[in-house]
C-alpha cells in the first residue's frame, strides 16, 4: 500500500540524522567559502606577478635607452670619462708638436752639417 505524498503527509527522521545533515551542510559551506577565498587570493597574487613582470620588461627595455634616467654613479663616471678624453686630446696635440719639433730639429741639423761637410 503505497501512500501518496501531500501537504499533510508526515514522516519521522531521527534527531541524530538531522544533526548529522546540518553538520555536513555546515562543513560543506565552510569548505566552499575557504576554497573561494584561496582562489581569490591566488588570482590576486597572479595579477601582482603579472604587473611585476610587465614593469620589469618595461624597465629592461627602457633603462638601456636612457629613458628612465641614470644612476648618480653613472653621471660621475661620465664626467670622469669626459675629463680623460680632454686630457687625451691635449696629449695628442702635444705629441704632434713634439713630432713637428723633431722634424724641424733634424732639418736644422742637416742644414748646419751640410755646409760644414763641404
Amino acid at each position: 500500500m503505497a501512500q501518496r505524498l501531500s501537504e499533510t503527509t508526515e514522516f519521522s527522521i531521527p534527531l541524530k540524522s538531522i544533526i548529522g545533515m546540518l553538520v555536513a551542510v555546515g562543513l560543506g559551506t565552510g569548505a566552499y567559502f575557504e576554497a573561494m577565498e584561496r582562489i581569490g587570493k591566488i588570482e590576486h597574487e597572479f595579477q601582482m606577478i603579472q604587473m611585476s613582470v610587465k614593469a620589469n620588461s618595461e624597465f629592461r627595455i627602457r633603462w638601456p635607452r636612457g629613458e628612465l634616467g641614470s644612476l648618480p654613479a653613472d653621471a660621475k663616471q661620465d664626467l670622469l670619462i669626459e675629463g680623460l678624453e680632454r686630457k687625451a686630446d691635449r696629449l695628442e696635440k702635444r705629441l704632434e708638436r713634439v713630432d713637428d719639433l723633431q722634424v724641424r730639429t733634424k732639418l736644422i741639423e742637416q742644414r748646419l752639417e751640410g755646409p760644414a761637410k763641404k
